[in-house]
C-alpha cells in the first residue's frame, strides 16, 4: 500500500494504516463495493486513537485502498501482528487462520498445493497451472515452489476466495493469495528476532528501514531458519522433515514528487532440506520380499514413530529469487497510473528414494528450472460522480526446463524375480532365474532387464506466453448502493517440447507382438504384415498372444502366452516424444470471464451484496514421463499391441512405439461460475460476515498418482455449496475473540474417466464438510505501556475421506477401504513487551500433539501396499525479540 503523501507526513499516515491491519487478528470476511478516499483514510487513521476502532483493517483485495468492511470480495485477512502471535512462518500455516484454505506440503520441500473452497491443484507437475494464484507485493509467484520461504516482515496476507479474474491479469479459477509485505520507512527502525525449540529449532530474523534522503527510504530484511528432522531414517542415523533455509530481501522506495513512487524490491531464498518422510499405512504382499531384500519395511504401528528406513539421504534444493519495480502515480484528475514488472527464477532439485524402503530398488531426481517475466499496467478512478473504473492489462512470459531421471538401483532385477516367482533361495544366491528365461525367450541379452543404469532419462521444455486486459466499472446512483461488472479477456499460448529415453529392454518388447512374431517364426514382425493376414487368423492369434500362461504351464504350450504376464513389470516404455508427425506440442486458449455485483449499504454497520462472476484456467501440459497421447491421436489394440492396434494419425504416421497407451499431453481448460451472497456487520464491540456461495468448475483438473506415474485430465464438472463465516468480539478491553468456520458440499456432477472409475455423483474427497479457527487473544496493559498478550487458538477440520480410492489398492477391494482423517490443532503463544522495544515469548504448536494422516497413496510398484504421509508432532520454543 503507498503512502497517499509524500515524505515523513506520507510514512506517518502509511503507519497509522499499517497499525489499523495490526490489530485485526484475523479478520476473514466479506464486504461492500466503496473506495475509501484520502479524507476518509484521514478520518480513519484518527479513529483508530480509539479502541473501539480496533477491528478496522485496510486492504487491497480490490486493487483499492478500502475497509475489511467495504471490499467487495470473499476475503479473509491476516495480519502481520497474528503472523507473529501464532509463529505463522510460512504459508504452510496460514491453513490454522484461515478455515477456507487448505495447504499441504508432500513428495518434496517444494511440492506445495494451496486449495480454496476444495478446488485447487498438485504442484507435483511444473506443467500444471494452480488454480490457487500465489502473488507476492502485486508478483504472481507461478509455482508453489516460489512462494514457499519464510515469510517476514508481512503487513497482511489477503485469501481471496472464488474466481479473481477481474483484478487480477492472471486469471485464478479458484482464488488467490496475495502477500503484501511493508514498504520502506522515511522513520528509522526495525527489529531482531531469535527463537529456538525442540528439535533443536533455531529461528533468527530481523529488519530495519529508514531514510536514505527527503524523498527515498530502504529497508533490508532476512530470515535464517535450521531445525533438527521431526522424523529420523532409522538404517542410516539422519534426520528427515528438518528445516534449512534463509531468505534476504531488499527493497527502496522512492518519491520522486508527492503523486509519483517508485517501490524496488530484490529477494533471494535458498532451502536445502532432507523432506519428506513417508510411512507404512498398510503392509501389502510386496512387503516380504522387499523385506527378504533388507527392506526394514515398517507397519502401520509405528507410523507416528516417524521413522523410515531408505537407502539414500533425500536431497531437497530450492533457490528463488527477482526483483519487481512498482510505480504509483496519481493525477489531479481523479486518475492513478500502477505500473509493475518483475522478472523471477525458481531452480528446484530434488532426489528421494521413490520405494521407500532401505532396499536399493529405485531413485528419482529432478533438476528444475522456472524463467518469469511480468508486467502489469493498471488505471483507477477515483471521481466525485456516481462512475468510477478500474482497467488493467497483464503480459506473462515463462520458460520451464526439466531434466529428470529414475535410477535402477542395484537390487531392483532381485526384488522383481521374487514377485515374478523367482525362487527366493536362487535369486539371492545370485543363480539364473525368471528374467534369465525371459531373455533368452525373447532374444536379449542376458542380464539386462532392470540391469540397466537407468529406468528413464527425460527432458521436457515449455514456453508459456499470456495476455490479458481486465477492468471493473461501479455505478453508484444513489448513495451506498453500487452496481459493478467487470470483464477479462485473456489469451493463453503454451509451446511444449518433452523427449524421453526409456532404455529397460524388457519395456521396450511388445509381449503380445513379440510373441505373435515367435508363433509365425518370424512371418510377422510389421503392422502391416498382420493386418495383411485374414480376419480369422488374425483373431487367433490374439486370443493365444493375450493368454497369459498359469503357473506351471509347460513350456511351449499353444495355447498361452507365456511372456504376457510380465507386462506389470514394463513399467517405463518408449516414450514418443512430442512435436511429432501428429502432435505440435501446443495449446492455445482464449476466455472473456465476467463479473456482475449489487451492493448496498444498509446502514453505516450492515452492508449487503450479491454477485455472479466466472474465471478460466488456461490448459495445463502433463510434463512427465507419464504424459501420453491423447485418444483421439492413438487407440493400442488388444495387450496393447501394435500390430492389432485401430487406424488412427499416430499409426498411420507410422511412429508408433512399443507399448504406446493413449493418456493425455495436457488437460483443457477450468471454467469457473459462482453465485455468492453476503452479509457483513460492524458494530461496537462486534463485527460479523456471512457468505453464502454457490461455485462450480468445468473441465478441473485433476492430477492423481496411479502406483506407478501420474494421471493428468479433465473432471466434467466438479460443484460445491457452502457458506463462510466469521465474527470478531471484543467483549472487554483487550480481550478479541475470533470465530471463523465453513462449511463445504461438494460434489462431482460428472467425472466418467477417473484413474478409480467414474465418480459422477460422487462427494469429492479430501475436502471436510466443516472447518473451523477460532481463538482468543487478551492483551493486559500496565500504566507504564508494557504488555502481556496471550493467544490460544484452535483449527479443526471435521472427519473426511482422504480420497475417493487409490488406482492400486483399492480397486482391488472394490474401492471400499477408504482412508479418513481428522483434525484437531490447538497452538498458543505468550508474550511480554516491555516499553523498552524488547519482547519475551514462548509458544506452541499443535500442543496436544494431534496425530492424523495427512494423505496416502499406493505404495510405488508395491501392489497392495499403501504409503502416507504422517502431520508435524508438537513443536514449541521461546523467543526473544527487540524492535527499534
Amino acid at each position: 500500500m503507498r503512502s497517499p503523501v509524500s515524505g515523513t507526513a506520507g510514512s506517518y499516515r502509511f503507519a497509522l494504516l499499517a497499525g489499523a491491519g495490526a490489530l485485526a487478528l484475523t479478520a476473514p470476511g466479506v464486504a461492500m463495493a466503496q473506495q475509501v478516499d484520502s479524507d476518509d483514510a484521514d478520518q480513519l487513521a484518527l479513529e483508530l486513537e480509539d479502541e473501539s476502532s480496533s477491528n478496522v483493517i485496510i486492504v487491497t483485495a480490490s486493487k483499492r485502498e478500502q475497509t475489511l468492511q467495504e471490499t467487495p470480495i470473499s476475503v479473509s485477512v491476516t495480519s502481520g501482528e497474528t503472523l507473529e502471535q501464532a509463529q505463522i512462518r510460512d504459508v504452510l500455516d496460514l491453513q490454522t487462520v484461515t478455515p477456507s484454505l487448505r495447504v499441504s506440503q508432500l513428495q518434496t520441500s517444494s511440492a506445495s498445493t494451496f486449495i480454496i473452497r476444495g478446488f485447487g491443484n498438485g504442484d507435483n507437475n511444473f506443467g500444471v497451472e494452480p488454480s490457487v494464484g500465489v502473488f507476492i507485493d502485486g508478483v504472481f509467484r507461478s509455482r508453489s515452489a516460489g512462494a514457499l520461504s519464510d515469510l517476514n516482515n508481512v503487513q497482511r496476507i489477503e485469501v481471496l476466495n472464488g474466481p479473481q479474474s477481474t483484478l487480477f491479469g492472471k486469471n485464478a479459477s479458484a482464488g488467490v493469495i496475495s502477500i503484501v509485505t511493508r514498504e520502506p520507512q522515511f522513520d528509522f527502525g526495525g527489529s531482531v528476532e531469535a527463537s529456538y525449540g525442540n528439535f533443536n529449532n533455531l529461528f533468527l530474523r530481523g529488519d530495519v528501514t529508514g531514510p536514505i534522503s527527503d524523498n527515498i527510504a530502504f529497508s533490508l530484511d532476512g530470515t535464517y531458519q535450521n531445525r533438527d528432522g521431526t522424523a529420523e531414517i532409522v538404517n542410516l542415523g539422519v534426520d528427515q522433515n528438518d528445516r534449512n533455509r534463509w531468505s534476504a530481501r531488499g527493497q527502496l522506495l522512492i518519491e520522486p514528487t508527492p503523486d509519483f513512487t517508485i517501490r524496488a524490491i530484490a529477494d533471494y531464498s535458498r532451502i536445502d532440506e532432507v523432506c519428506c518422510q513417508v510411512g507404512t499405512v498398510v503392509f501389502g504382499p510386496t512387503a516380504p520380499a522387499l523385506n527378504l531384500l533388507g527392506g526394514q519395511v515398517q507397519t502401520f504401528d509405528t507410523f507416528f514413530d516417524r521413522t523410515a528406513n531408505l537407502n539414500i539421504v533425500p536431497e531437497n534444493e530450492v533457490d528463488n529469487y527477482g526483483g519487481s519495480i512498482q510505480m504509483d502515480y496519481e493525477t489531479d484528475m481523479g486518475l492513478s497510473f500502477t505500473s509493475i514488472t518483475a522478472y523471477r527464477e525458481l531452480k528446484n532439485f530434488f532426489r528421494s528414494d521413490i520405494d521407500y524402503t532401505a532396499a536399493d530398488i529405485a531413485n528419482e531426481q529432478r533438476d528444475q528450472e522456472v524463467k518469469t517475466f511480468t508486467q502489469e499496467f493498471r488505471i483507477t478512478s477515483d471521481f466525485d460522480g456516481p462512475i468510477n473504473f478500474l482497467l488493467g492489462g497483464f503480459y506473462f512470459d515463462e520458460t520451464i526446463t526439466q531434466l529428470s531421471q529414475v535410477e535402477n538401483g542395484s537390487q531392483i532385477r532381485d526384488f522383481f524375480e521374487i514377485l515374478a516367482g523367482g525362487n527366493p533361495a536362487d535369486v539371492l544366491a545370485g543363480n539364473p532365474s525368471v528374467f534369465n528365461g525371459v531373455e533368452a525367450g525373447l532374444g536379449l541379452q542376458q542380464e539386462s532387464i532392470f540391469l540397466t543404469p537407468l529406468l528413464s532419462d527425460e527432458n521436457f521444455r515449455m514456453e508459456n506466453t499470456a495476455y490479458s486486459i481486465f477492468g471493473t466499472i461501479d455505478f453508484e446512483p444513489v448513495d451506498g448502493l453500487v452496481f459493478t461488472i467487470g470483464g477479462n479477456y485473456t489469451d493463453d499460448s503454451k509451446d511444449f517440447a518433452l523427449s524421453a529415453n526409456m532404455p529397460d529392454p524388457l519395456a521396450n518388447v511388445n509381449l503380445v507382438d513379440a510373441f505373435i512374431t515367435l508363433a509365425t517364426a518370424g512371418g510377422v514382425t510389421t503392422r502391416d504384415q498382420f493386418q495383411a493376414l485374414p480376419a480369422a487368423q488374425q483373431a487367433g492369434l490374439l486370443a493365444v498372444a493375450t493368454t497369459p500362461c498359469p503357473p506351471g504351464t509347460p513350456p511351449g504350450t499353444p495355447t498361452c502366452n507365456p511372456f504376457v504376464a510380465l507386462s506389470p513389470f514394463q513399467f517405463q516404455p518408449p516414450f514418443l516424444n512430442v512435436p511429432n508427425a501428429v502432435e505440435d506440442g501446443q495449446t492455445n486458449d482464449d476466455e472473456f470471464t465476467y463479473l456482475l455485483r449489487a451492493a448496498y449499504e444498509v446502514s453505516p454497520e450492515i452492508n449487503v451484496y450479491l454477485s455472479y462472476a466466472t474465471g478460466f484456467k488456461a490448459s495445463s501440459v502433463n510434463l512427465s514421463r507419464d504424459s501420453r497421447p491423447l485418444g483421439s491421436d492413438f487407440v493400442a489394440g488388444p495387450g496393447n499391441s501394435t500390430f492389432a492396434a485401430p487406424s488412427s494419425p499416430i499409426i498411420n504416421a507410422g511412429i508408433a512405439t512399443a507399448n504406446l497407451v493413449s493418456g493425455t499431453r495436457f488437460a483443457g481448460p477450468e471454467e469457473t461460475e459462482v453465485y455468492e451472497v453476503g452479509i457483513k456487520g460492524q458494530f461496537d464491540g462486534v463485527g460479523f460476515n456471512l457468505a453464502i456461495f454457490d461455485q462450480a468448475i468445468e473441465g478441473f483438473q485433476s492430477f492423481a498418482f496411479t502406483g506407478t506415474g501420474f494421471a493428468l485430465r479433465n473432471a466434467g464438472k466438479q460443484s460445491v455449496r457452502g457458506f463462510e463465516f466469521d465474527t470478531t468480539i471484543n467483549p472487554t478491553d483487550g480481550l478479541v475473540l475470533t470465530f471463523a468456520v465453513t462449511h463445504l458440499d461438494p460434489l462431482f456432477d460428472s467425472f466418467v474417466g477417473s484413474v478409480v472409475g467414474d465418480l459422477t455423483g460422487e462427494r469429492p474427497a479430501g475436502i471436510p464438510a466443516w472447518a473451523i479457527a477460532t481463538s482468543a487473544t487478551y492483551t493486559h496493559e500496565w500504566d507504564s505501556g508494557t504488555r502481556l498478550i496471550t493467544r490460544l487458538d484452535y483449527n479443526h477440520e471435521s472427519n473426511e475421506d482422504i480420497n475417493n480410492g487409490l488406482p492400486t489398492f483399492n480397486a482391488a477391494l472394490g474401492n471400499t477401504q477408504i482412508f479418513r482423517r481428522e483434525v484437531n490443532l490447538v497452538n498458543g503463544a505468550i508474550t511480554l513487551a516491555l516499553n523498552s522495544g524488547l519482547e519475551l515469548g514462548l509458544w506452541g504448536r499443535n500442543l496436544l500433539d494431534d496425530e492424523y494422516i495427512l494423505t496416502v497413496f499406493d505404495g510405488v510398484a508395491q501392489s497392495g501396499t499403501v504409503s502416507g504421509y504422517p502431520n508435524q508432532p508438537r513443536t514449541y520454543g521461546g523467543l526473544v525479540r527487540f524492535r527499534f
